[in-house]
């Protein structure tokens, strides 16, 4: 057992505060009336097209004049792969290069074509635009150097106030240094979240939500799986915020993105399949974004509207004592065989939470005589390494590993043999954070995890536990253009996951750590804890945070 020591009232305030009003770009979602839904996405301003696709990779659906190449062999080329400048605001960028006299030029590309040559006179080819950026002898502005405090020694230059940035950052762009004499020196490309902050910052509602409009347009998948579209419409660009609007009948459908972006990790354009970062739904193992009305009666369990009034009485936060625990190990085995006091279809999942007469349900009520007040469940969120399809699961043979010798060595090889295809996992590899994990569900596919979510909540409610969720914000799992797991980073590549000074993502935190930083990645985390505690009734409960000293500002 252990106290908690963050207090609700705290992260309740964190988790809450929302922009003031004039400032909300769709105000559409505070209303009531459900007619039509509506589909937003930001953006951040990069030159993407996005469409609702399959996860098969088809023609690439760009526009662009000529076709993408890949990045040349040379080894000066290479030096394009490492981002070591910062585009820190709109009029400055930052550049840990020497006082030594010479110039210093931006270069764009809209078809990602930039290369790096030895010509003395040229240093990079295939540009649009070759623009000079004078020495800000000013140095980096205060609040610039508040925000990026390990780059507050890099020299300073002017961007010129003519130029049309939002467009620019659209394209692939790098910065070179060249001699006195005239011959280029050096180059590198340019990390990007200073300047999408100032530019494209946005407080309106994100992901798929459902209003009073009425304009249609469809671009949806009937199915989970396979199939073609039943319509493909591109989203709408207004200042970094993509959208389209629909009818009502698309709940229940599912979507992806299909999203054309240059890639500094490949140096080209990209097509990326990907999942809606604010999904509140999705199909197995994530292959589709589910249009899902959170506020629907059909998704509520008899009582939900009310469990508010009916949690579990907490008299002083030092009163609090945990139990935490797996979803999946609760139930699946008892005194090491098949619980046999858990129906089949519960076991392993969020119903068996609900069976009052289960030995785990029984141990529980035990626990909360003896006086714990919360369970605290392990990432309950979509995370990689686990199929949702329990059909797909790899099983120990439990018999034949009875019969081996308990010295033998062939447990742990049959074991290992299976780790990364059976049923287990703890669930630090997150995915997408707003979305109940699939395999904890009788159905992945559609509602049924959000259904059942609630019904173990509630039932955890009834049995004396208020409810701590394990939540993962300082790293994800997937990154890059074609990795199934990645999401963030197909959608503003470089935006998302914290990069060194060298422009290669930070791994500290476990893998891809997350920049929250950022505004928008700040923006994420605190609208889905909000989802979290609105919508599963943890706000009254506790949302737990296992994250690093990077993240404890926003618990604030």
């Amino acid at each position: 057992m252990s106290l908690l020591r963050l207090s609700p009232s705290n992260l309740l305030s964190a988790v809450t505060t929302t922009p003031p009003e004039s400032n909300r770009v769709c105000p559409r979602i505070h209303l009531k009336k459900k007619e039509t839904s509506a589909l937003t996405r930001q953006r951040l301003g990069f030159n993407t097209t996005f469409r609702f696709n399959t996860f098969q990779r088809q023609a690439l659906r760009c526009c662009l004049s000529m076709p993408v190449e890949g990045p040349t062999s040379s080894s000066q080329d290479r030096l394009l792969y490492f981002s070591r400048a910062y585009w820190v605001s709109r009029s400055q960028i930052a550049w840990n290069v020497g006082a030594e006299d010479g110039s210093c030029y931006l270069y764009t590309s809209k078809s990602a074509r930039l290369s790096v040559t030895n010509d003395g006179n040229h240093g990079i080819e295939g540009y649009d635009m070759r623009i000079k950026l004078e020495v800000d002898n000013t140095g980096l502005s205060e609040n610039v150097m508040e925000k990026f405090p390990h780059i507050r020694d890099y020299r300073a230059f002017k961007v010129p106030m003519t130029l049309d940035v939002k467009n620019l950052l659209k394209c692939q762009l790098a910065v070179a240094m060249y001699k006195s004499d005239g011959k280029w020196s050096t180059a590198t490309g340019l990390q990007l979240p200073g300047v999408l902050d100032e530019l494209f910052s946005y407080n309106g509602p994100l992901g798929a939500f459902f209003s009073a409009e009425a304009e249609v347009s469809a671009c949806i998948y009937e199915d989970s799986s396979g199939g073609d579209p039943v319509q493909i419409v591109p989203l709408q660009e207004f200042n970094g915020v993509w959208s389209v609007n629909g009818p009502r009948s698309w709940e229940g459908c599912y979507y992806v993105y299909e999203v054309s972006v240059y890639h500094p990790s490949t140096l080209r354009i990209e097509k990326c399949i990907a999942n809606d970062p604010y999904a509140r739904g999705l199909s197995a193992d994530g292959r589709r974004t589910l249009f899902v009305d959170l506020d629907s009666d059909a998704l509520k369990p008899e009582g939900w509207d009310t469990l508010a009034d009916d949690k579990p009485a907490l008299h002083s936060f030092s009163d609090i004592s945990i139990y935490e625990l797996h979803i999946r190990d609760f139930s699946m085995v008892f005194y090491s065989v098949t619980d046999p006091t858990v129906h089949p279809d519960f076991r392993g999942g969020y119903l068996a939470f609900t069976s009052q007469d289960s030995a785990g349900v029984r141990h529980l009520k035990r626990l909360s005589s003896a006086g714990l007040t919360h369970v605290h469940l392990l990432p309950s969120f979509h995370f990689a390494d686990v199929a949702d399809e329990k059909d797909k699961w790899k099983n120990a043979d439990n018999q034949m590993l009875e019969s081996l010798p308990p010295d033998s060595d062939e447990q742990q090889a049959h074991i290992t043999a299976i780790q990364n295809e059976d049923g287990y996992n703890w669930g630090y590899n997150p995915v997408l954070w707003g979305v109940p994990k699939g395999s904890y569900a009788s159905n992945p596919n559609g509602p049924c995890r959000t259904i059942e979510f609630r019904k173990m909540v509630q039932a955890l409610n009834c049995v004396g536990f208020r409810v701590v969720l394990d939540v993962v914000y300082n790293h994800l799992h997937g990154s890059g253009p074609f990795d199934e797991n990645s999401v963030l980073d197909k959608i503003v590549p470089g935006y998302y996951l914290r990069l060194n000074k060298d422009g290669c993502i930070e791994h500290s935190t476990c893998v891809n750590n997350t920049a929250s930083e950022h505004f928008m990645v700040e923006r994420l985390i605190l609208d889905d804890l909000l989802c979290w505690a609105v919508d599963y009734k943890a706000h009254i409960d506790v949302s737990s945070q296992k994250l690093n000293q990077l993240h404890i500002a926003l618990l604030k």
